[in-house]
């Protein structure tokens, strides 16, 4: 890892914290050596650790406490690039999957309605898995320079991405995208016959079947997944200003993002008597609202961390509502406090949420805490886990999880004074 890890180390020994460094190294060695597949067309496959299939988002966001090495390092910096050759080379074969497979095998999770193409582990819509590719894409040019990423497929993914942010803000009247699973696990599958949450139509937010959870929505507007899409839309038009002089994109981009940002504004709020006006989690656009946090990033405690401009008021007031018990999946033990899933069982919290509370959050002393807390909640294992049990931390979910390691990674990376321009 050259210079890169020997100025960490030599940090994190000035600081007194070689035991985080220790789990820091072994993170970061880890994705590296168990989750990476460069492929003969110049592309890399990345796995999300236990599953083998690559998601979108996971894949991106394991990406993410690289893009620093990848400053000095040009094959850091191409396996990075081919990281995002191969995502949108994902979305110009499905841009409605989430997941997918290494070959076109048609390996999958299940056997879903309708039938998936073989290329796809998975086809559960979810926004997020449109921004996350554009997100590493932007990071990686904003912070290294490199440009290599931008090939014929991410021009065609883009308009891609386009079209479905148009036909999802209508999705009732011109969605074609249905999803049944076929067993007896409510989270797994969509209601109204694979047509999902019914909302209202023309209010300028954008439908999602499922969260980043993978759990089917409760209301078909999730609202932090509709902020990370105002965010990737600002950065597909500075893109398309700074370096490809692709006007149409930057206005497509523009409309977009203001469209949806205001619709946020406008529909993702509602007052509480204890907490004052929160940004909801979900809405239907008919009044309803879904109040709760999920451990999976877009979340609203990751608000500031994905660059979303909120009201500060309200996101001040919605931190204060998400890391209290009012939150449905605010846990507290004798191990820990934090959010958790619908995804996991009771009580269980999330390394990747722990993580964001850190990286979101103002004291040095506060995010070093945090850092041992993750530390001291691996059950043994020196990683990191999906969740674990508030109060016995040697009862968690997932062996093995790049995800959740990349967020522990970058949240040591913030301690130490390492920040991506974004």
């Amino acid at each position: 890892m050259g210079n890169f890890l020997k100025q960490i180390q030599q940090q994190a020994k000035e600081e007194g914290c070689q035991d985080l460094e220790k789990i820091f190294t072994d993170c970061y060695a880890n994705t590296l050596d168990t989750t990476i597949q460069e492929m003969e067309d110049g592309t890399v496959h990345v796995i999300t650790g236990d599953i083998p299939a690559m998601w979108l988002r996971d894949s991106a966001a394991q990406m993410r406490p690289y893009i620093f090495w990848a400053k000095e390092d040009i094959k850091i910096r191409e396996m990075i690039a081919g990281v995002v050759r191969r995502q949108f080379m994902y979305l110009c074969i499905d841009e409605y999957a989430n997941a997918f497979n290494e070959q076109p095998n048609g390996a999958c999770w299940e056997k879903d309605d309708p039938e998936q193409n073989p290329w796809v582990w998975e086809r559960k819509f979810e926004i997020d898995s449109l921004c996350y590719p554009v997100q590493l894409a932007y990071l990686l040019w904003k912070n290294t320079g490199c440009v290599s990423q931008f090939d014929e497929n991410f021009h065609n993914g883009v308009k891609k991405i386009f079209a479905v942010l148009r036909t999802e803000q209508f999705h009732e009247e011109r969605s074609a995208y249905r999803f049944n699973r076929k067993n007896d696990f409510f989270k797994d599958t969509l209601s109204r016959e694979g047509k999902g949450a019914l909302v209202k139509s023309g209010t300028g937010l954008v439908w999602s079947g499922f969260r980043p959870s993978d759990d089917a929505c409760t209301y078909g507007y999730l609202i932090p997944s509709n902020m990370f899409a105002v965010v990737v839309l600002g950065y597909l038009e500075e893109m398309a200003r700074e370096l490809f002089s692709d006007e149409r994109v930057e206005k497509e981009a523009r409309l977009l993002r203001e469209q949806i940002r205001g619709a946020i504004e406008k529909e993702g709020k509602v007052y509480t008597e204890e907490f004052g006006t929160v940004y909801a989690y979900e809405t239907d656009g008919y009044g309803m609202y879904h109040l709760m946090d999920d451990a999976n990033v877009p979340s609203l405690l990751a608000m500031e961390y994905l660059g979303y401009p909120a009201d500060q008021e309200t996101a001040e007031n919605t931190r204060r509502f998400i890391l209290s018990d009012a939150n449905p999946y605010y846990y507290k033990g004798c191990k820990a406090a934090g959010i958790g899933s619908s995804h996991t069982p009771s009580g269980y919290i999330w390394h990747i949420a722990m993580a964001v509370q850190g990286l979101t959050c103002k004291s040095r002393e506060e995010k070093l805490a945090i850092l041992r807390n993750m530390a001291s909640t691996t059950g043994g294992k020196g990683m990191m886990h999906e969740g674990f049990f508030c109060d016995d931390d040697s009862r968690y979910t997932r062996e093995w999880f790049s995800w959740a390691n990349a967020m522990y990674m970058e949240l040591f990376l913030d301690y130490l004074g390492y920040r991506l321009e974004k």
